[in-house]
């Protein structure tokens, strides 16, 4: 059974709109569809031109799909001038486009260069280039990780990215605050998406078992969980919350390396 009810009234966006970076698969593609099903205008954007048609057709006249390239800066110039000339207005930010590629100690600095390009400074850029169209009670969502706030052996490219990302959306709510727009981050744990399905061999049950003992909620998450959040933050229910990270992780980040379980419980497994 789908642990998930939409919490989400179609009203709650109504007459605003936004841009989803990366949403013509997985996270994002979920994040631009729980925009819309809140009743917001939405425009996805991303490379893949099929997808984003595809995504932005489940949507329905509310949605305009902008094939772009967050690390051109001409191109995030034309989507948010495509944006405006189809939908009148900005309203949010969504700052979801993100590159996995890591290879840890091993990266050299081009994968660097290229990583921190799209995950980090494609959301400054675009943040830099869309503030001046938001109004005031606009807001800025970037999509931040848990693996940006912990160590994990054999990665660094993609957790340092996502640490940044965190402490730009500090720095970028006190730039803003003085207009009236808000910036805020969503962290999600482990979350069913394309790379999960993979991991898990394209079983939703297999990743809710293996990401049970990760998690004290017992399973993964879905996209139209994050999903929720993002549109929440939007909404003017929270216009008192900017500055800060909102995880979305099942309890993950407040666990410690025990797991939540005692010292007893540990010695009693190996034996």
């Amino acid at each position: 059974m789908n642990p998930i009810e939409s919490a989400t009234p179609g009203h709650l966006l109504a007459g605003k709109t936004a841009i989803v970076t990366g949403s013509t698969h997985g996270l994002g593609s979920d994040i631009a569809r729980g925009l819309a099903a809140s009743g917001a205008r939405v425009t996805v954007l991303g490379l893949d031109e099929g997808a984003g048609r595809s995504v932005a057709e489940s949507i329905g006249e509310s949605a305009l799909f902008v094939r772009t390239d967050v690390t051109d800066d001409a191109q995030i110039g034309r989507a948010i001038s495509a944006t405006l000339d189809c939908f009148g207005q900005l309203d949010f930010l969504v700052n979801n486009a993100c590159s996995y590629a890591d290879s840890g100690l091993a990266s050299g600095r081009d994968q660097w260069l290229r990583l921190l390009n799209v995950n980090l400074v494609s959301a400054a850029i675009f943040a830099q280039k869309a503030a001046p169209h938001l109004p005031r009670g606009g807001v800025i969502v970037n999509l931040g990780s848990t693996g940006g706030k912990f160590g994990a052996a054999g990665r660094a490219l993609y957790p340092a990215s996502k640490a940044a990302l965190l402490q730009l959306t500090r720095n970028l709510a006190v730039e803003l605050a003085p207009d009236g727009i808000r910036v805020v981050s969503v962290s999600p744990a482990w979350t069913w998406s394309p790379s999960l399905a993979q991991l898990a061999d394209g079983s939703i049950e297999r990743a809710d078992r293996v990401g049970a003992g990760l998690h004290p909620l017992g399973r993964v998450g879905r996209g139209e969980e994050v999903a929720q959040a993002v549109a929440f933050l939007c909404s003017t229910a929270a216009s008192w919350i900017t500055g800060v990270d909102i995880p979305v992780d099942g309890g993950f980040s407040i666990l410690g390396p025990d797991q939540g379980v005692s010292p007893r419980e540990w010695f009693n497994r190996s034996t």
